[in-house]
């Protein structure tokens, strides 16, 4: 079979397309270290918080994510795009006192109002920090699981993130998306570009559900043993 010909017949089965980059065309885009730029829009940042807190209470969706992910007592969670802190302060007993929680964000703005709570609770398991487009800047090698919720979309650079989140995780460390199923213009993603970005940096899919309530699907997904080179990551785009 001809290398064009299969690129196309994988990228039907993944529901995704390959660019122009993949079947030989010119180059895409690609930042200084290599990452390429995705080829898709990117959502504007709008709110430090997806969705009133009476709202996702309702549907239990800090309840969901964590047994979807088997958070437990003495794990470390990254919760990448933290805002003010909807789920960084519910999984912070989910963790307990010998686990923590890496509350990331790359607007000060947006994360001071949870400093100030993390202060007022005393909340010793929390640790802010403030990351980049292209790198949460979390510690190397040490986190059991990562969240992303309502908030893949807005990433600028997600095969930067994922490749520098990969690198902070533990071996078989999982990281969980919460997003809408519907076009980057309109705050979603799409599953199946999800999916295909995702494997472009090396993950496996654990699992794609539904979540109860009306809040999106979670989809769960192992970080990579081995990151792929930064030359090597080819981009996708959703389906059309």
């Amino acid at each position: 079979m001809k290398p064009g010909i299969a690129l196309i017949i994988t990228a039907i089965l993944c529901g995704c397309s390959p660019t122009s980059e993949s079947i030989g065309a010119p180059a895409v885009t690609r930042d200084a270290a290599g990452f390429p730029a995705p080829d898709r829009p990117v959502a504007g940042i709008v709110s430090p918080e997806w969705s009133s807190g009476p709202d996702r209470d309702a549907a239990d969706e800090s309840g969901q994510l964590i047994r979807a992910l088997g958070i437990k007592p003495g794990m470390v969670v990254a919760d990448i795009g933290a805002g003010s802190g909807y789920h960084t302060l519910r999984l912070s007993p989910a963790v307990g006192p010998t686990g923590i929680v890496y509350a990331e964000d790359i607007v000060e703005a947006y994360i001071a109002d949870l400093r100030r709570e993390v202060d007022r609770r005393k909340l010793t398991n929390i640790r802010i920090v403030i990351g980049t487009a292209d790198d949460p800047k979390l510690p190397l090698g040490i986190m059991d699981r990562a969240v992303l919720v309502h908030m893949y979309h807005e990433i600028e650079s997600p095969y930067a993130l994922l490749w520098n989140l990969a690198g902070a995780m533990k071996p078989g460390g999982q990281v969980g998306v919460i997003d809408l199923d519907r076009r980057i213009e309109s705050h979603g993603t799409p599953p199946a570009l999800l999916q295909c970005e995702f494997e472009a940096v090396g993950y496996r899919r654990v699992s794609n559900v539904e979540m109860a309530g009306g809040t999106g699907y979670i989809a769960i997904f192992e970080a990579p043993k081995v990151r792929p080179l930064p030359a090597d990551i080819k981009p996708c785009k959703a389906a059309r």
